[in-house]
Parts: C-alpha cells; sequence; structure tokens
C-alpha cells in the first residue's frame, strides 16, 4: 500500500498515520470491510492526499467493485498526475472492465510512462498469460503497442506521439518496400487517407538513396529521414478490427485423432488440413493484410515479423488459441500456457536451410493463411522438420539462431528431414524441440500473395514430458505419422 506523506499539522497527522498503519494491517490481513472503512476515514481526514485515494481503489478492486475503484484511482491521478501506482492500478481494473482503450489515452498522455512502465505493461502481458487469461493478455499487449508504436493514427483518440521514430527503429530496403505495398493496399480500400500519397513518395526516395549508398542492411535512421518519415515508419497506423466469431476451428478435423498421432507416434509432428473455419480464415487474412504491426525487420532475406507484444493481437486470434487449448487438453491443455505469438511475412522468394532452428515452447502450433495459388511450386513453400531435438542443455541462442553449431550437430545425428508443402489453411502441431525450418518458397509477386505463417508456443520445453529422447529415435522420413488423416485423404484424392 502507498505510505501517507507528512503534509498536515501534527495532530492530524499522527491521527492519519494511526488510521494508515491500521487500515493497511486490515488489507494484509484480508480483513477487507475494516480496511476499507479505515481508508475512508483518511480520505476525511486527508482529502488532497493521493495515497488515501489510491490505497481505498486497492480495497475497493479486492472487494470486486471495479468501477468504484477506477473512481478512486482517477481521484489520485487529479491530485498527482505523476502518480505511477495508480496509473497502475487504474490500468488493470479498466483491462478488468474491458475498456482498455481509456489505458492508452492514459498511458499516452505527456511524460506519463517511460522504459519501467513499458516493462510493466510487457509482463502484465505475460502473467495473464500464464494464467490463461488470453483476453486480458491481449489487452495489456495492445496497450503496450499503442503506447510504444502508436502514430498519429492509432489509436485516433489518443494524443499523438513525438514526430520520431522509436529509438530501436532500422531502417531496411524490404520493409519500405513492403510498407510501400500495405500503404498503396489500404488506400485502395479507402483505409487510409490521400496524405499517404507523399509518405509513399518519400519512401521510394529514401530507397533510392539507400541503394545508391549501397546499404543492404538495417541501418539508422539519419536526421533527414528521421525527420521525414520518422511519424511513420515502424510505427502502427492502422489495425483491423477482427473480433471473434461463432467458430475458429474448423469442424473437419477430428482433435481426440490429432491428440493420438501426437503423444503416440514420435517425433510429435501432426498436419491439420482446414484448420480453420472459412469465416475466421477469412477474417484473419484480413487482419495480416491491413494491420500495420510488421516491425520486426531484423531478419534475412526480407523476412518481416509481427510479434503479441507489438500489436500483433486481435480478439480472433486469442479465440484461437484459447479453443486449440481446449481442443487438445493432453497435448496442451492447462499444463502448457499460451507462452508467445507471432507471425512472419516473406518476399516473394526466400531460399532453403536457411533458418534451422528450435523453439523454447513444449508444443508448436504453426499455421499458413495466403491463399495456395500464390505459390508457384506446390511441393514446396511449407515447412521442413528434422526428426532430431536440440540438447535440453543448449541454451536459446544456441538452437534458436547458431547455425554454425546447429548444422554439424544435424549431421553428427545423421538427421533426415522431410518437407510438409505449402497449403492455405495447413496447420501442423509439433514437438518445439524438433529443428525445423522454413522451406525454400518461390510466390507470385504482389502485396497479396506474400507468404503468411503464425505461430502460437504453448509451455515451456524443460516441461515437455513427451518424445523425449528423440535424436536417437527413428527418423520421421520413414514414416507417415506426421500425416493426419485429412492430409492422407486429399494427397489420395488428388493422385
Amino acid at each position: 500500500m502507498e505510505p501517507l506523506p507528512n503534509t498536515m499539522d501534527s495532530s492530524r497527522a499522527h491521527l492519519a498515520a494511526d488510521l494508515l498503519a491500521r487500515a493497511n494491517q486490515h488489507f494484509r490481513s484480508g480483513r477487507l470491510d475494516e480496511a476499507h472503512a479505515g481508508y475512508l476515514q483518511l480520505v476525511e481526514i486527508a482529502p488532497d492526499n493521493h495515497s488515501a485515494y489510491n490505497n481505498l481503489g486497492r480495497v475497493r478492486q479486492e472487494q470486486g467493485d471495479p468501477e468504484g475503484a477506477v473512481t478512486c484511482y482517477r481521484e489520485a491521478m487529479r491530485i498527482d498526475p505523476g502518480l505511477r501506482v495508480a496509473r497502475r492500478n487504474l490500468t488493470t481494473c479498466l483491462v478488468e472492465l474491458g475498456r482498455s482503450d481509456e489505458c492508452i489515452d492514459l498511458w499516452r498522455a505527456e511524460d506519463a510512462f517511460d522504459a519501467d512502465d513499458l516493462a510493466w505493461l510487457d509482463r502484465q502481458s505475460w502473467l495473464a498469460l500464464l494464467a490463461h487469461a488470453l483476453s486480458a493478455a491481449g489487452e495489456y499487449a495492445r496497450v503496450h503497442a499503442a503506447v510504444r508504436l502508436g502514430s498519429a493514427w492509432y489509436p485516433p483518440l489518443s494524443p499523438p506521439p513525438p514526430a520520431t521514430a522509436h529509438p530501436e527503429t532500422r531502417l531496411t530496403i524490404p520493409k519500405l518496400r513492403h510498407d510501400i505495398e500495405q500503404f498503396r493496399y489500404l488506400q485502395r480500400r479507402s483505409l487510409l487517407g490521400e496524405e499517404f500519397t507523399d509518405v509513399i513518395a518519400v519512401y521510394e526516395e529514401t530507397i533510392s538513396h539507400l541503394e545508391s549508398a549501397g546499404v543492404h542492411g538495417p541501418t539508422p535512421l539519419d536526421a533527414t529521414t528521421e525527420r521525414v518519415i520518422g511519424h511513420v515508419y515502424g510505427r502502427i497506423v492502422h489495425v483491423r478490427n477482427t473480433p471473434r466469431v461463432p467458430r475458429a476451428l474448423s469442424d473437419s478435423w477430428n482433435p481426440t485423432e490429432v491428440e493420438s498421432q501426437y503423444l503416440d507416434q514420435p517425433p510429435g509432428v501432426v498436419v491439420i488440413d482446414d484448420f480453420l473455419s472459412p469465416e475466421a480464415l477469412e477474417s484473419l487474412r484480413l487482419f495480416c493484410l491491413e494491420s500495420t504491426v510488421w516491425t520486426g525487420n531484423r531478419y534475412a532475406h526480407g523476412r518481416l515479423g509481427a510479434f503479441f507484444r507489438d500489436g500483433f493481437t486481435c480478439p480472433l486470434l486469442l479465440q484461437i488459441a484459447e479453443e486449440l487449448r481446449d481442443s487438445l487438453p493432453r497435448v496442451i491443455g492447462k499444463r502448457h500456457p499460451l507462452r508467445q505469438l507471432w507471425a512472419f511475412k516473406n518476399e516473394n522468394d526466400f531460399p532453403a536451410d536457411s533458418n534451422t532452428h528450435a523453439d523454447f515452447a513444449a508444443v508448436n502450433l504453426n499455421f499458413w493463411i495466403t491463399p495456395t495459388d500464390a505459390n508457384l511450386d506446390p511441393e514446396t513453400g511449407g515447412l521442413v522438420v528434422y526428426g532430431v531435438d536440440a540438447p535440453l542443455h543448449w541454451d536459446f541462442a544456441t538452437y534458436n539462431s547458431r547455425r554454425e553449431v546447429i548444422e554439424p550437430y544435424l549431421r553428427q545425428q545423421k538427421a533426415t528431414s522431410f518437407k510438409i508443402p505449402y497449403r492455405q489453411n495447413r496447420a501442423i502441431l509439433f514437438n518445439s524441440d524438433l529443428f525445423h525450418g522454413t522451406d525454400g518458397l518461390h510466390f507470385r509477386s504482389g502485396y497479396e500473395n506474400r507468404r503468411v505463417n503464425i505461430t502460437m508456443l504453448y509451455g515451456e520445453r524443460a516441461q515437455d514430458d513427451h518424445h523425449r529422447g528423440l535424436a536417437h529415435a527413428s527418423h520421421p522420413g520413414t514414416s507417415t505419422a506426421w500425416r493426419s488423416r485429412a492430409f492422407t485423404h486429399r494427397r489420395t484424392s488428388r493422385l
């Protein structure tokens, strides 16, 4: 609880301090009614004291009265607009009430936050994921993204941020090209205004400048570039409203069969066709096309990432994660909470064997949403999986990115890889310990043809009790265990 500063005469201060001590003791002991009465007395004695209102808000929040708590926290912040603890407490109440838009306005006020505050928002999202409170996690992530990466266009009701790029932003030609395509797409759909025609022109000039200077990798924004595009580059300017649907997962696949294949037949890889319902697939595809959340540009070959904490979140995505958890209680269930959610968008070509890695999770769900006819080679464009798992003693950086260690290890284990070809609405459920990577891509040109894959990671690899010791197991290339019944049926029907 917040302490009470000594701003009164000695007799009143002594009484207030005594009331505060007793009310705090009641609160810590769980005697909420007594604590509430004590803080009310304290407010009467010290009506202009922010701590009294903040502590009263805490009690009302614990009593299940979030509206009453909101009133108290707002009063505390009226008295002291910079009161960090009241802002955080108010945020938790507003998220609980489904009023996270008010959180964004609250946090984007001038000088309202710093790096510690952003870390707090990020941690609240992480804690909510661990508690399986997916909707709350999504709201915290959305607030975090809007505060950190918002713009004059998003969210529209908040005061705009400074007209500068985020400090971590780096220029890359692939991102500039992608954003030009996306801005034009959004203009065609009347989702962005004519002012973005000038933005596009400046982006094109920036590309020419970088190409003339021989810049090929990420580079900081210079003062001139910062001045002309810092207000929009690497920031969120539009997010599609993408609510839940009646049913996100398709009824065409059998969760019980999928669980049996995953658990009973090493190495733990199952392909699921027709993964999402038609309504969910179309809505999610539009979310990925329209939302300007593709801010991760540190990857080779022009790949762009979109991450949960940076705006890649919507009610539909979390509905998919929730339904998958509930549909697969033996594989995921309550044991393995959703730990991360992201997507990657590729340029139209991508070399094979470029990003072999393993992930930190216990279970990995990867699915594809770009139309199948965008893929010019129907036997490639998907995922390559090895029947070898990352050693548990390897650290994250080693099994996730150090190819000079991973590739010799795979040769030593005589690992056999197998390819799962690309198809729209195909999902791969697999043991996240397995080394895997994107297969070579050759997709049609055009913004809407860029390959988009979405990944959901559940649990921690150290807590996964399935498929241990795979490095010495038979290789999946000699088995059809990874094929779901739907996949096998589709393959047969095309022969």
